[in-house]
């Protein structure tokens, strides 16, 4: 049976079956030589998350094998490369730093236990399809967060770039205290391969682009090292390294799934999920723009989750879509996902051969390199953008950053997206309802917003941009109630509906309510422009009987023909305003439908 035969429900089940058959030679070779590539820069990046994680170096090597593996199969992007992430890597230490020693056996089986939980998490919501959830992250959480953990990456490596013997956990203030009662403990040594390592990853990544200049200031740090060593011996230099590597196969392992690990750790696997979710379905969404195709966002969560389940088994921990890699991997010419499959692979055999030399890797060269890493992580130019776009944006954005710094930081990602909630919600709660008059200096006498225009006596229009739910009905019945208060006289309100996009029930009840008031005051109340989301809600809570419906115009022009009908003529005979055309004795200054 070929593939296009199959039932749809297998290529749901195995989206691989989608592309797969289609690679030609060329892609084959394109996704090979792409693959490699990624191998070998997740290298130092695996060793180095590893180490922000409170991990053991490999685990970090192990997240970017199977899981990479996986989410290529089972996502929907062509060039998402899964794997061991900064801020993946943060929060996992600020989670589990705090029931375990890092590095210990506890700590190892916390972290599998919550990569699983979060697998679980992330395939729920992909079957669930509730792929838009990632929506309801701002740009400013994320810019914020990224930021705080940055600083904090950076004061978590003050241990292994200056040498001095302190414990690395806690917040940024409890970190810096905690230096400055260690500075007479400072390693000559170990500033100098760190200050060597930054400045070459610095240079290299300025002069030579194309270069991958993790790579280079590893080398150059760990060559410094084993020169130093030498020269004066390891009894002087008191240089720490990474230890050699196990050099196998990613170990089967198994999470530890009791109620009160689960209990314990699911805050922070909801707080994870959400933003390693966000991570990836961003990133894939960016190189989607770049590469001219589409993702499907509910098929990335599969893909993530399936990712993370496996890789809980198989040595790894949390692992979402990785910015650096994916970037490697598009700009090396990969043409499909085999190329995520293909770094997956290769870099299995790579540790086999590599692991022994990690013997020779400083942990001030990696300190070196997270120095730059976290540089790196700041976005400058968003921050600055956000700040003078948005005063809500800049709230949210400073609240995350500074949570991010002095609290949890998966509490600081709750914080930020609650805010941006907040936020959001208060603004729509309160539509704008602005006054709307015919302005005849304005083609074709086009409505207008300037208060100074003159009004009908006996009508008002107002234009509502917002749509009409329960959060938004309190601040329309006091606009209306106002309006009614201060100009008794126009009993007659016209309300232009272009910017209803749709109502609830209570938004239905509130036009009614408004309606029948009006009536008793002698007047009434007049839909203009009514989209198919209000309509459609009037229509079901029967607000607007057959009579009430008379009142409901899809023009302008319409609207005011009719509604100069039932208008007290005796008052518009001492009238000289003359807004409409209907007014006898006037120039016609109707306004365009």
């Amino acid at each position: 049976m070929s593939v296009q035969a199959l039932p749809s429900y297998w290529t749901w089940l195995m989206p691989f079956l989608n592309w797969l058959p289609k690679i030609n030679g060329r892609d084959l070779r394109a996704d090979f030589i792409a693959g490699l590539t990624g191998a070998v820069v997740v290298l130092p990046q695996g060793v180095a998350f590893a180490t922000i994680a409170g991990m053991p170096p490999q685990y970090g090597l192990y997240a970017g094998m199977i899981p990479a593996i996986i989410a290529a199969l089972f996502g929907s992007s062509r060039h998402l490369v899964s794997g061991p992430t900064t801020a993946a890597s943060v929060v996992l230490f600020s989670a589990l730093s705090i029931h375990a020693i890092p590095g210990s056996p506890d700590y190892v089986t916390l972290a599998l236990t919550l990569t699983f939980m979060v697998g679980v998490f992330e395939l729920v919501l992909g079957l669930a399809r509730m792929g838009a959830l990632v929506n309801f992250i701002s740009h400013a959480v994320v810019v914020g967060f990224t930021a705080g953990a940055a600083i904090l990456i950076a004061a978590k490596q003050l241990k292994y770039f200056f040498g001095v013997d302190m414990d690395n956990g806690g917040n940024l203030t409890e970190l810096l205290f905690r230096f400055t009662q260690h500075l007479d403990g400072i390693n000559a040594y170990a500033v100098l391969i760190a200050v060597v390592t930054l400045l070459s990853g610095i240079a290299t990544k300025r002069w030579l682009k194309r270069v991958p200049y993790m790579v280079v200031a590893i080398l150059v740090g760990s060559l410094l090292s084993v020169g130093l060593n030498a020269w004066l011996g390891t009894d002087i230099t008191h240089i720490a390294t990474v230890g050699a590597l196990p050099d196998s196969f990613p170990p089967l392992s198994a999470p530890v799934l009791t109620l009160e690990n689960i209990k314990m750790l699911a805050p922070a696997a909801l707080a994870v999920t959400l933003f390693a979710l966000t991570e990836a379905v961003s990133i894939g969404r960016a190189m989607a723009a770049r590469g001219g195709y589409n993702i499907n966002g509910n098929q990335e969560f599969i893909g993530q989750g399936l990712s993370n389940l496996a890789g809980s088994f198989f040595s790894g921990y949390v692992s979402t879509g990785s910015f650096n890699r994916t970037g490697v991997n598009y700009e090396s010419g990969a043409k499909t996902p085999m190329a995520a499959v293909f770094a997956g692979l290769l870099l299995i055999f790579v540790v086999v051969l590599v692991a022994p030399y990690a013997a020779y890797l400083p942990k001030a060269a990696m300190a070196g390199v997270l120095f730059l890493v976290a540089w790196g992580l700041i976005d400058w130019h968003e921050i600055r953008e956000i700040i003078s776009f948005s005063k809500r944006e800049t709230v949210v954005l400073a609240v995350t950053f500074f949570s991010a710094l002095f609290l949890d930081l998966e509490f600081a990602i709750f914080l930020g997206v609650m805010l941006s909630l907040v936020l959001y919600l208060e603004k729509v709660s309160k539509p704008r309802i602005l006054t709307r008059t015919p302005d005849k200096n304005l083609p074709n006498h086009a409505f207008s917003t300037d208060p100074d225009l003159p009004q009908c006596q006996q009508l008002r229009f107002v234009g509502v941009e917002g749509s009409l739910f329960f959060g938004s009905v309190n601040h329309m019945e006091e606009t209306f109630g106002k309006i009614r208060v201060e100009h008794p006289q126009q009993k007659h309100l016209a309300v232009i509906c272009e910017g209803i996009n749709f109502a609830d029930l209570q938004g239905s009840h509130a036009l009614y309510k408004e309606a029948k008031q009006r009536q008793a005051d002698g007047g009434n109340l007049y839909l203009i422009n009514v989209k198919e989301g209000l309509w459609d809600a009037l229509e079901a809570c029967e607000c607007f009987d057959k009579e009430g419906s008379r009142n409901v115009f899809q023009s302008k022009s319409a609207a005011i023909h009719a509604i100069y009908q039932k208008l007290d003529k005796s008052l518009c005979e001492g009238c000289t305003t003359h807004l409409f055309k209907e007014c006898s004795g006037t120039v016609a200054t109707h306004a365009k439908s």
